[in-house]
């Protein structure tokens, strides 16, 4: 079994979510109380995806998080660099166009989608102003990036609380539901290290996305990004 560190080489995480992938959806339910079904949901209303419109669902996994925007009638591609994730998921959703690919380097033209989006992931990249970057690149002007990722809760005796439950009472939890507990303890360390919501939106606005916003899910737990590319 595989634990990435810190430093996020990308052949070690992407190792570590092939090991994880056959659970990976039922685990994130458990893990996070139920509540990663409702981030899904407001990430999908913030994506606002429409008939015929391209978007780009970035570190996708098995493509739970695609399906809304295929039902909205977009043309949805799952791009993940774990291919256990990709297997699972095109086992599931055969039909998607499923695509491999690194996040600091994206298999795709300039100005393609309409939309790009990527949940829970940017913060497993080892650069994330070069995923940014080419998240930018790939947006055709006047398109949108939407992220979801989790952030640092608002209230302070609530920071604190939620931090004790990250690293005392994940790691066991994970244990019981979970082919790979460790990969969990290193999800925890991630969040813990994440910039906070003002520091995400300044890489977002180094990158080049303009308007840029973020809006407070769970107290914080969870912060959904929006910016757009100028026309």
């Amino acid at each position: 079994m595989t634990r990435a560190s810190l430093d996020k080489q990308p052949q070690e995480v992407a190792s570590m979510f092939d090991d994880v992938a056959a659970h990976y959806d039922l685990t994130n339910d458990v893990l996070s109380l139920g509540q990663a079904r409702l981030w899904r949901k407001e990430v999908a209303r913030a994506v606002d995806a429409r008939p015929a419109q391209k978007i780009l669902d970035l570190a996708a996994g098995t493509a739970t998080s695609s399906q809304p925007f295929a039902r909205a009638g977009a043309y949805v591609v799952p791009c993940d660099f774990s291919l256990g994730m990709l297997q699972v998921g095109k086992q599931r959703h055969p039909w998607m166009p499923f695509t491999a690919g690194d996040a600091m380097r994206l298999p795709f033209r300039d100005d393609t989608f309409d939309a790009v989006t990527i949940s829970f992931g940017l913060r497993n990249v080892q650069d994330t102003s070069a995923a940014l970057a080419e998240l930018y690149r790939v947006t055709k002007p006047g398109g949108r990036v939407v992220i979801c990722e989790f952030s640092q809760p608002t209230w302070a005796p609530f920071r604190s609380v939620y931090t004790e439950y990250l690293m005392r009472a994940l790691p066991p939890v994970a244990r019981a539901v979970s082919s790979n507990p460790d990969a969990y303890v290193y999800l925890a360390e991630s969040i813990r290290a994440w910039p906070d919501q003002p520091a995400l939106a300044a890489l977002l606005q180094k990158a080049g996305w303009g308007r840029v916003a973020w809006r407070d899910l769970t107290g914080g737990i969870v912060a959904l990004h929006r910016g757009y590319k100028a026309p």
